[in-house]
């Protein structure tokens, strides 16, 4: 183990596009939709042996900083932080790398998140260290791109320069430009290409080489990492995060500085990864019932196929339909058509926004 690697896993989501299995008070993080263990879990458990849990931070919601140290028992409770409000992943990667930093000024950290699936966890470890190795000789600001399998409109898209170079398990490229997520059309061009990769939204870089890219294009990023750096591992940080937070704008990493860096580099993954973003993706890990359905849970159909289906503690019957998402969960019955299943966070949006559903969203 690189004594100098560090993590830092992403866990402040809502995963409403899981709705209403995920709820705020219980995100898509903490559900065993596939496999037999939390996906948080899963996440910190795939570093064994390559990051110890002691370099491992995990940056969530302070509501559920409680629900996470039980989730994920080997990291250090100090290690788990909670963050007063969301703000969007910049604000989350600037205190990371304030409390990496703090740990030790030589530190690279790869930025993972709590609720992805990761297959072949060996080649994930090797290209997680030749990204590092690339950030720490390059300086470079480095992300990884996954090479898709079908044009899915449910991802941004990274396009990568052409040539470049490969180190241990992975090929980099000059990222190029990020692109958000396209229509099924323009999707379709990407992947005929082969220049564009699904963002995964993971990221390796040193600390020293954030932290210069920060001060040159975004420096209200590298100001907010050196206040967190005077007080992280202290008894200070919780009152610095109350006092800041709430005034920080709300801006991904992407927006903030990767579209403006001129030094990224994508490495092409070519492990499995999913990022489960809804329920649609169920199809690909769980077996096909031979009615033709999805299924967790009870469920008993007639004339019935291509659904999915998630049944907590109760029978869901099916008669005559298809290519349906049912979902029974918190006392609220979900169904909608497969094909607008992305769909399910706007709706929740229009559920809070009247104001009497907050206990089941």
């Amino acid at each position: 183990m690189n004594p100098h690697l560090f993590a830092v896993i992403l866990a402040g989501g809502k995963g409403e596009r899981f709705w209403p299995l995920s709820t705020s008070s219980r995100p898509k993080q903490f559900l065993s939709v596939v496999g037999n263990k939390p996906l948080l879990a899963a996440a910190v458990d795939r570093l064994g042996g390559f990051i110890p849990p002691r370099n491992v931070f995990i940056i969530t919601r302070a509501e559920l900083v409680a629900a996470t140290r039980k989730v994920a028992p080997k990291v250090p409770a100090a290690n788990i932080i909670g963050e007063p409000v969301g703000r969007d992943t910049a604000a989350a990667i600037a205190l990371g790398a304030a409390l990496v930093k703090a740990r030790d000024p030589r530190g690279i950290f790869c930025v993972l998140t709590a609720d992805h699936l990761i297959g072949d966890i060996p080649l994930f470890h090797r290209t997680l260290q030749a990204c590092a190795e690339v950030a720490v000789r390059d300086g470079a600001l480095v992300t990884i791109g996954i090479k898709p399998s079908t044009p899915d409109t449910g991802y941004g898209y990274i396009e990568a320069g052409r040539g470049g170079f490969k180190k241990g398990a992975a090929r980099f490229f000059k990222a190029k430009r990020f692109v958000e997520k396209p229509d099924l059309a323009t999707a379709r061009k990407y992947v005929a290409s082969g220049r564009f990769y699904w963002n995964s939204g993971m990221f390796v870089w040193s600390v020293d080489g954030l932290e210069k890219a920060m001060l040159r294009h975004a420096p209200e990023l590298a100001a907010l990492m050196q206040r967190f750096e005077k007080v992280a591992g202290t008894s200070r940080l919780a009152g610095a995060l109350n006092r800041i937070y709430p005034k920080l704008p709300k801006i991904s990493i992407d927006y903030a500085l990767m579209e403006k860096a001129d030094n990224i580099v994508m490495a092409g993954g070519v492990f499995k990864w999913d990022d489960v973003g809804s329920w649609t993706a169920l199809e690909q890990h769980i077996r096909k019932g031979a009615d033709g359905n999805f299924v967790i849970g009870d469920c008993r159909g007639l004339a019935s196929s291509g659904n999915i289906v998630v049944s907590e503690k109760r029978l869901t019957a099916l008669v005559g339909v298809r290519d349906l998402v049912v979902v029974q969960a918190s006392g609220v019955t979900l169904v909608c058509n497969k094909h607008s299943a992305q769909d399910i966070k706007k709706l929740v949006e229009k559920l809070r926004s009247l104001g009497k559903y907050d206990e089941v969203l």
